[in-house]
């Protein structure tokens, strides 16, 4: 089930939580929305919300995950292809 910003709904189920959670978020990285709200957050928000999301992500995301995943990057877990020529 994929929701509009309209059927976002917090509270009535773990399902809908869920989808709800991953439209919020998706909506949170407009670059307009990001622009406008860092230029009016004081440097305390942001720490505090930087801080809170990086131990979200830390307690629910493997490092390889967040390497993969939010930095979309290799992990330096990963076996790494030898690109050099010998």
């Amino acid at each position: 089930m994929t929701l509009t910003p309209h059927q976002m709904c917090f509270g009535l189920s773990s399902d809908l939580d869920r989808e709800s959670f991953k439209c919020f978020i998706q909506l949170m990285g407009n670059p307009q929305l990001t622009s406008t709200l860092s230029s009016r957050l004081s440097s305390e928000d942001i720490l505090d919300i930087v801080q809170y999301l990086t131990g979200v992500l830390k307690n629910h995301l493997s490092e390889d995950e967040y390497h993969e995943l939010f930095l979309l990057e290799q992990s330096p877990n990963s076996p790494q292809t030898n690109t050099e020529i010998t």
